[in-house]
This record gives structure tokens, sequence and C-alpha cells, in this order.
């Protein structure tokens, strides 16, 4: 791919919306992209100036495809930590690093990171076997989290189970990538928060505000920002926590905290993600830079862009595929029934419960917002039909 400005290329492993989404700012930016998809359908590669197809667990499809890069980033954490040194070793700029990539590939990294960093954590542990789930149940009460440590999202390998019996039919599930179970306290929270920080290569940081998000199924559903009857002071606690954890895992690019908010106020890390999360979709209309230009920024060690709400109060709400395949007459529908939507939309094959898109809207009332923005995400996915 030649290149004939001095403008930068980002060499981006996975096609999927994150990836989509991160090559709209760079467009913005005059920054060139190159992705490597699994398939010339993927969401990225429908819109990428240039794309290959390849495997991201083989190490000379990486090669091939890192050779002419300035920084490689990923729109997902699964790459093999082994091939990242080895491409790391050769030369290539890897970002966000591999010591954040390793808290994030592998849960139980994660948790004995943030435990020796004396973060509040939900108690957890490794599990061997089915009477060490009967021990971990007597001292934290049912019931309990299982998850495998490697692989899971979107409620993927995370299972809620009530009683001995459930957690024995659940390790029955074979593991992969060398994964381990990991049980974990159930944590009866209040609601669920967010955070997101871009951190530079010579550690300018931004966050962005504390946001409320909720989850149907494992899966996103809205967000609300900022996080409704979040106190000045407990947000700032917040984002202290999550600048502390970039900072500790030397992150380069935008990394999100996803927590627990207690009755009580106080908060629990849940997990990390080191890339655009779902959870930050919202600041494309409704942050002045948003969490895909920043990243951008912060992998190029660029000036970092503000993050600050350019409205009161922005709502997204997630599009997942329903009955619509041919989702043009809906959007079209969705646009002249409530022109201020933003509505984003992947160029993604539907199928059932696959996100396909995402509405944005901005204003001041948010009930209002949340109805809006249901109402048309409903209509995309054709829950409704008026």
């Amino acid at each position: 791919m030649p290149n004939q400005s001095h403008f930068p290329t980002i060499g981006i492993v996975g096609g999927g919306q994150l990836a989509r989404m991160m090559i709209e700012a760079a467009s913005r930016l005059n920054l060139k992209t190159k992705v490597l998809c699994e398939s010339a359908s993927d969401s990225a590669a429908l819109i990428a100036s240039y794309f290959e197809v390849g495997d991201y667990k083989n190490l000379n499809d990486l090669e091939k495809f890192s050779s002419n890069v300035d920084v490689l980033t990923f729109d997902h954490e699964h790459v093999p930590l082994e091939i990242l040194k080895k491409l790391e070793k050769s030369g290539i700029k890897i970002r966000p690093g591999l010591k954040a990539l390793s808290c994030v590939q592998d849960k139980s990294v994660m948790r004995e990171v943030l435990g020796k960093e004396n973060l509040a954590i939900p108690k957890w542990k490794i599990i061997k076997e089915i009477s060490e789930i009967e021990t971990f149940a007597s001292e934290n009460s049912w019931p309990l989290v299982i998850k495998t440590t490697k692989g899971g999202y979107d409620g993927k390998g995370v299972w809620v189970v009530e009683n001995l019996e459930d957690a024995k039919e659940i390790l029955k599930n074979p593991l992969t990538n060398d994964a381990q179970w990991m049980v974990e306290e159930f944590v009866k929270f209040k609601r669920e928060l967010a955070v997101h920080v871009a951190r530079s290569p010579h550690g300018q940081s931004v966050v962005y505000p504390v946001v409320q998000s909720t989850q149907k199924n494992g899966v996103c559903d809205e967000v609300i920002a900022p996080a409704p009857g979040l106190s000045e002071e407990n947000a700032s606690k917040i984002q202290a926590l999550a600048l502390n954890i970039a900072q500790t895992l030397e992150v380069t690019g935008v990394f999100s905290v996803e927590l627990f908010e207690l009755e009580n106020g106080e908060v629990l890390i849940n997990e990390l993600a080191m890339r655009p999360h779902n959870s930050g979709h919202w600041s494309i209309d409704g942050a002045v830079t948003s969490q895909f230009e920043n990243h951008l920024r912060a992998i190029l060690d660029l000036p970092l862009g503000s993050p600050k709400l350019n409205a009161h109060t922005t709502v997204m709400v997630n599009i997942l595929g329903g009955k619509f395949e041919d989702m043009y007459k809906p959007f079209m529908h969705c646009m002249a029934r409530d022109p201020e939507l933003r509505i984003h939309l992947y160029g993604k094959q539907v199928k059932p419960g696959r996100k396909v898109g995402h509405v944005n809207i901005s204003g001041k009332n948010v009930e209002d917002l949340l109805s809006r923005a249901h109402h048309a995400a409903d209509y995309l996915t054709g829950t409704i039909t008026e």
C-alpha cells in the first residue's frame, strides 16, 4: 500500500464495528488505515481504503500485514501474546502494549494485578474441582458467577449459578486456549458504571465523564452520559481510579473500566477493556472528541482532544439484529420520525441478537431521550411497527 504523504498508516487487527468507527475517525484526521479482516464482508472492510483477509492467530499473516504500518492496534483483544511479542521484537509498535493486553486476555491476571494495587474487586478464585466451588460458596453464599478466564465477551463465557448442580453442568463445557475456570462472588449492585481514559506514550491522559450502562442478557443495551445522580465527588474518584490504572498498566490508547456501584456508593471494578468500548459509543455525538478519535491520537502520540460533553446528556441504545434483513426502509422511517436521532449502522449481516448498530441522541430530559432512542432501536429491530 503506497504512502504518498507524511501522515502515518495505522494497522487495525480485526474488521468489526470498532475498526469501522476507527476508520471513520481516521479519515477526519487524514490518517491512513489498513485492516486485517476475517472476510471481505466484515464491517470495517466495507469502508476500508485497504484491507487484507487473514488470520489474526497466524504469525505469517500478521507479519505480512504489519510490514508497512506505523503502528498496530486492535478491534479486539484476542491476538495471542506470543505472536505480539515476536512482532514487537521485530520493531513493530504495538498499541496499547503487551503489559496492558496481558491483563485483559486473562481475567485471572487482571484480578491479580488489580488486587496487588489494593483496588476493590469482587472476591474470586481459580478452581479446578467442583469441591472448590462448594467451599467458595460456603464462604460467600449462592448465587455465584462462573467465568472462563479467556475468550469471553458480551455475556459469553459467563454464567450465574444458583446451586452446586448448576455449577456442575457449567463445568462440563470444554475449555479452549489454555483457559481456566474462575468463580466470583455475585455482586448485588445498584447499577453499572463505566469510564474511559485516553493515554499517550509520553503520558498525556484525558478522562471522559462517568456513564451509566445497562445490560440485557449480558449485552450492553443502553448508556447514559453522564451517569444520572452521580455526585461530582464520586465521579472524580472514579475518574482518578481509571487514570491510576491506565498509568499502572502503561496503557497507550483508549481504555475503559466497567464498575459495579453498590448501594452504599462504593464501587467494585468488574472488567477492563484495552480498546474503544461499546459503553463509549455515545462520545461520537456527545463529546467534543470521540473515543475513536482519541484512541488514534493516543497511539500516534498526537495531542489528545477534549473529552468534555458537548450536550447536557447523550443517550446511546444498541440496535440488535431482528426480523429486517434489509434495514434501509426502517432506517428512513426513523430518520423522518425523529430528525434529532443519530443512527449508526455497521453494515453487518443481520442475525438475531447481533449488534448491527446504535442510536445516539442528545438533550436534557433523560427519560425522553431514552424513550426516543429505544423506539428507534425497536423499530429497526422489528420489535415494533409504528
